[in-house]
């Protein structure tokens, strides 16, 4: 009986944390385009609360198409509905971004926009890809 019980706890054990694991996945995350830069291989997850404050975590290739225009990319985060976090690529080339973004006062972050940009300098307005929209499961 002591046996059966044992296997039954182990069992459960290994499957709830299976059950975490799952949840911990990268999640891939659809092509940002606007002209002149591109959002590339991009990659999401969220975090658990314990490890980097329940985080929506973004990764993927940040490169700029537009290489005879001398205008710069840059890749934009925001969760919660709180301002945009923006992360710079390299004019005329493509950049590896692995970033982490949260909001300090929940224990999970629940929802996330993404999208990407190119900086088209102080007189014009910059283009922007449409957000995606991300929510916790």
């Amino acid at each position: 009986m002591r046996k059966l019980a044992t296997a039954v706890v182990a069992a459960g054990l290994f499957f709830g944390g299976m059950g975490v694991a799952v949840a911990d996945t990268w999640h891939s995350l659809a092509l940002l385009k606007t002209t002149g830069a591109r959002f590339e291989e991009g990659k999401f997850k969220w975090e658990p609360a314990e490890r980097e404050h329940g985080a929506f975590h973004v990764k993927g290739k940040l490169r700029d198409i537009g290489l005879e225009d001398d205008h710069n990319v840059y890749l934009q985060v925001k969760v919660h509905g709180y301002g945009w976090n923006r992360f710079d690529g390299v004019q005329k080339k493509t950049v590896w971004l692995d970033k982490v973004v949260y909001d300090g006062a929940t224990r999970y972050t629940t929802s996330a926009d993404v999208r990407v940009c190119q900086n088209r300098g102080s007189l014009r307005p910059d283009n922007c890809s449409p957000a995606s929209h991300f929510e916790r499961k």
